[in-house]
C-alpha cells in the first residue's frame, strides 16, 4: 500500500508521498513514488504513483523513453496539463490491458500529475486505472491516491485555495503522519515537494525513517491533539430516563 497527496493552491503546488511498497513481518521494500520529469521546453511535471508496482514502473519508463525520442512525443508535445493527463491515462490503460488478459491478478495503478504549462494556472490531475482523470475544485483543493482515509480529516479542516505553501506542506506531512500511525503499510522515506508559481521555484526534501524533524513533528502533533481534547466542552447529558 502507499499514500500520496497533492495540493493545488493559489500560490502553487504541494506534493507528498511515502516510499513503502511491501510491509511484512520479515520484508519491507521501499521505492520512490515521486517522479520529476522535464520535457524539451524545460517544463517540469511531477508524477505520484500508487498501485501495482510493475504497472507504475512500466508507465514511468515509457514516459521517460518518449521524452528521449527524436520526434516530439508524449510530454514533449502537450500544450495543456489535460493533454498530459490523457497521455498518462492512455499509457496506464494500455499497460494494464497487456497483462490483465486471462489473469486473475490485478495490475491497476493510479497517478497524480501536476505542473504548470504556459497560459495555465498550476494544476494537479488524478488519473484513474481506467485512464480517465479529475482535477481539484475550490472546495477540495487536494487529491489523494493509495491509503487515503486516515490522512483526509486534517486536509479537509485546514486547506483552502488561499492557504500558504508552507502551511499546506506542513498539512501534507501531518496527513502523512496520521496515515503512517494507522497503517503500517505506509512508511518512510517521505518525499515532499513544493512549487511557487510566482517565483517559478521548486523545493524538495526527503525525510528518512530516523529524521529528527519527523520525530519532532509527530511528538508536537500528538501533544497538541491531546491538549485540544482536554479543552473540549464536556458531554451534555439529557435528563435521566428510567427504563420501564
Amino acid at each position: 500500500m502507499t499514500y500520496c497527496v497533492a495540493i493545488a493552491l493559489d500560490d502553487g503546488l504541494v506534493f507528498c508521498s511515502d516510499s513503502r511498497t511491501n510491509a511484512g513481518v520479515d520484508q519491507i521494500s521501499t521505492y520512490s513514488k515521486m517522479f520529476q520529469l522535464t520535457n524539451r521546453q524545460q517544463q517540469r511535471f511531477v508524477v505520484l504513483s500508487a498501485g501495482n508496482l510493475a504497472t507504475t514502473q512500466a508507465v514511468i519508463a515509457k514516459v521517460k523513453k518518449d521524452l528521449q525520442e527524436a520526434q516530439a512525443t508524449g510530454l514533449n508535445q502537450v500544450t495543456t496539463l489535460h493533454e498530459a493527463a490523457e497521455y498518462l491515462g492512455e499509457l496506464n490503460r494500455n499497460e494494464q490491458q497487456k497483462h490483465n488478459q486471462g489473469n486473475a491478478s490485478t495490475f491497476e495503478a493510479s497517478f497524480i500529475l501536476g505542473g504548470q504549462l504556459p497560459d495555465e494556472k498550476p494544476q494537479i490531475m488524478m488519473i484513474y486505472p481506467q485512464g480517465n482523470y479529475i482535477t481539484t475544485s475550490s472546495d477540495t483543493p487536494y487529491l489523494q491516491i493509495g491509503e487515503s482515509k486516515y490522512g483526509k480529516p486534517i486536509l479537509d479542516r485546514i486547506l483552502h485555495p488561499e492557504t500558504s505553501l508552507d502551511t499546506a506542506a506542513l498539512c501534507a506531512l501531518v496527513s502523512m503522519d496520521s496515515t503512517m500511525r494507522s497503517n503500517l503499510t505506509v512508511g518512510p522515506p517521505i518525499e515532499l515537494m513544493t512549487y511557487q508559481s510566482s517565483k517559478d521555484e521548486w523545493r524538495y526534501n526527503r525525510f528518512e525513517k530516523d529524521d529528527e524533524y519527523l520525530r519532532d513533528l509527530k511528538r508536537a502533533w500528538d501533544a497538541r491533539i491531546a491538549e485540544a481534547f482536554q479543552k473540549l466542552p464536556a458531554v451534555s447529558w439529557k435528563a435521566e430516563q428510567t427504563n420501564k
